[in-house]
């Protein structure tokens, strides 16, 4: 067999056994049984909704469990194929099971992002936060960019993408934004991008053009929907008023629409400033909070692995997750999974599925993080 084809086969037995892992393959099979014999009892319906919910369980699982039985057996099948034409020095038939072999490598490679985006939120839309870092206009004017750069990926994504509110910085960029990103796992495409990101470059503010670098953050959760019950406490939330900051004209907002939550035991602070009507305003906020609150407890039951409390910590070193430098050379860095790109200006412009898929794929596989003090 040639080195091409066994590293072929090498990266297929590597993604099924990633795959069965994420799986958690003998519980799942024993769950799939469950859900078999559950499915014929015939008082199942009597609850629509359950009913539909362990379906739905039933064919993710069907679907994820059959898919790796397959992908072992043409593994297998076409292993045997090319062993028996090199013993018979048959050409065609060796060719036609390396082609199937990268085929099925191709597969294998779709399964792992399918299994990526199973998580009990991945395919809801989900909010992002924008947040400054410590640095005045530098560090508002990057995290401008990085609004750019997420508003362009959902775009590129074919995402509806809808601005919640927006603070202005005092001469460029912003101090902090809130947008909400709607389509088919939006939230598991996007919850890696949790963290503080950091950008090095020339400043364009600066008269002497020195090298500056500058930090903001970014925090994604999940907008849940009515069969998710998350109670909070009103007495446990401070709830503020405020004009809305824009652009201006004549559609400038001349009342104290805007809303601000700030929930005390968590000191997660959600707010909004897209209707014009303050209890519409409010109503968004409230679904933001519980959307929030939500979302960290998904960490807790998850172990995430992503950088945590984003927004929380210190927006500076220590706390990165990529490294986006402009000069003196020009490349992207991911702090966790080492993938890099050379090409800054298309990763701004929201070319960052790369990035996406190797920070999923790192939360499969469990390899340790790459050692920050190694990147520059």
């Amino acid at each position: 067999m040639r080195a091409e084809i066994i590293n072929v086969v090498d990266e297929i037995k590597q993604a099924i056994s990633l795959l069965r892992r994420h799986l958690d393959w003998d519980q799942a099979v024993r769950r799939l049984d469950w859900l078999n014999n559950k499915s014929e009892d015939p008082n199942l319906w009597n609850d629509a909704a359950e009913a539909q919910k362990l379906m739905r369980e039933r064919q993710q699982l069907d679907d994820g469990i059959n898919g790796v039985k397959a992908m072992e057996s043409q593994l297998n099948d076409n292993i045997e194929l090319i062993e028996l034409g090199e013993e018979e020095g048959d050409e065609a038939i060796v060719k036609e099971a390396e082609e199937a072999l990268k085929a099925l490598m191709a597969e294998s490679g779709r399964r792992q992002v399918e299994a990526m985006l199973s998580g009990e939120a991945d395919g809801n839309d989900t909010y992002v936060e924008v947040h400054s870092g410590a640095g005045g206009t530098e560090s508002q004017d990057w995290a401008n960019m990085l609004l750019r750069m997420y508003t362009r990926w959902a775009e590129r994504q074919r995402f509806k993408v809808e601005l919640l509110e927006v603070h202005d910085g005092e001469e460029a960029g912003i101090k902090s934004a809130t947008i909400l990103v709607k389509g088919h796992n939006a939230y598991g495409w996007l919850k890696t991008e949790s963290g503080v990101h950091r950008l090095v470059r020339i400043s364009p503010y600066d008269s002497n053009a020195r090298r500056h670098t500058s930090f903001s953050s970014i925090w994604v959760y999940p907008v849940i929907d009515d069969s998710i019950n998350i109670e909070i406490n009103e007495s446990d939330c401070r709830i503020d008023t405020y004009r809305s900051s824009g652009a201006g004209g004549q559609h400038v907002n001349t009342t104290d629409s805007a809303v601000r939550i700030t929930h005390i035991p968590s000191g997660i602070v959600v707010q909004c400033q897209q209707e014009r009507s303050q209890h519409k305003n409010k109503a968004k906020a409230w679904d933001m909070l519980r959307a929030r609150l939500y979302e960290a407890e998904l960490k807790k039951r998850e172990d995430a692995a992503n950088a945590e409390a984003a927004s929380k910590s210190d927006i500076g070193w220590g706390h990165q997750i990529r490294s986006y430098v402009l000069q003196p050379y020009q490349m992207v860095k991911d702090l966790r999974t080492g993938v890099t790109s050379t090409a800054p200006d298309d990763v701004l412009d929201g070319d960052i599925n790369p990035f996406m898929e190797a920070a999923l794929a790192h939360r499969i596989s469990g390899k340790p993080d790459v050692d920050v003090a190694d990147v520059d």
